[in-house]
């Protein structure tokens, strides 16, 4: 494992264009930080971000996975970027002749995955009790430690998502068409979702409910919006009406889902290239 890594660590770090998303990547996660000094005047009513209760301990976890989930598509470029050079580079067939098996090499790509999830992961932990233990109005071990399930499904979406992109950068081979298959992928799933609607059940909630088995669908459940978790949300939500009751916990199902599908693109990602001629 630890020689796998090495290796494709070394080719992305060699890699200039795949360096600069690695490091913008984890400045913009350090950018959310940022969002506490946001404070602004709006004629006699004062705007403090960090005092509407985001940095609140347990929310926070909450907040900052969420938040932190929409810079993935950097590491994501990486991903298809790294299948991409294989290719071009003729890296791949140099590595196989070298002595290393397609299954040792789908497993270094899967081991970088890993790797680069546990590092945000952490890298968002650290940020959070810090910013936590700076703003945060309950600092109680208890409610500190609560909800870290948070992180756990901000894990596994990481895991899910850039395994998608590891398949469709084996699949397609050019990183402008993986990633663009990316949106093509989620176009479908909307349609699909319309379809079921129509042909097989009779609300648009048990509809959703079944496209939650899907894999663009089952990685964006694994963590529900939070900003309507906000009291300021909540209240005007209230007074104008709508019912702002909703389910904001991380479902476990959800979190099987998804690593069934991370399950089926990597062995995916193994059969093309146990198939393809090199």
């Amino acid at each position: 494992m630890k020689r796998l890594l090495s290796i494709e660590l070394q080719k992305i770090w060699k890699n200039k264009a795949s360096r600069v998303l690695t490091i913008a990547y984890f400045a913009l996660l350090s950018s959310i930080a940022l969002i506490a000094s946001i404070n602004f005047d709006i004629g006699p009513l004062h705007f403090d971000i960090s005092e509407m209760g985001i940095f609140n301990f347990p929310y926070i976890w909450h907040f900052n996975t969420y938040f932190a989930s929409w810079f993935k598509l950097f590491l994501a470029v990486i991903i298809v970027s790294m299948m991409a050079n294989e290719y071009s580079y003729g890296t791949l067939k140099q590595n196989l002749i070298d002595g290393m098996s397609k299954k040792e090499f789908v497993l270094s790509k899967f081991f970088t995955v890993i790797l680069f999830a546990l590092v945000s992961t952490f890298f968002v932990f650290v940020m959070s009790l810090i910013l936590g233990y700076s703003f945060s109005s309950y600092k109680e071990i208890g409610i500190v430690f609560s909800e870290l399930d948070y992180l756990l499904a901000f894990f596994v979406e990481l895991i899910g998502f850039f395994t998608i992109c590891l398949f469709l950068g084996v699949l397609i081979k050019k990183s402008a068409f993986a990633l663009g298959f990316l949106l093509v992928w989620k176009i479908f799933e909307g349609i699909c979702y319309l379809l079921m609607k129509w042909l097989f059940f009779d609300t648009w909630d048990k509809a959703y409910n079944a496209l939650g088995y899907f894999p663009m669908q089952s990685i964006s459940n694994l963590l529900a919006d939070p900003s309507r978790r906000l009291s300021i949300i909540k209240n005007a939500g209230n007074q104008a009406g709508f019912d702002m009751n909703y389910d904001y916990s991380v479902h476990y199902t959800s979190i099987v889902i998804v690593l069934v599908w991370t399950a089926i693109f990597i062995s995916s990602s193994y059969y093309l290239l146990k198939r393809r001629d090199l």
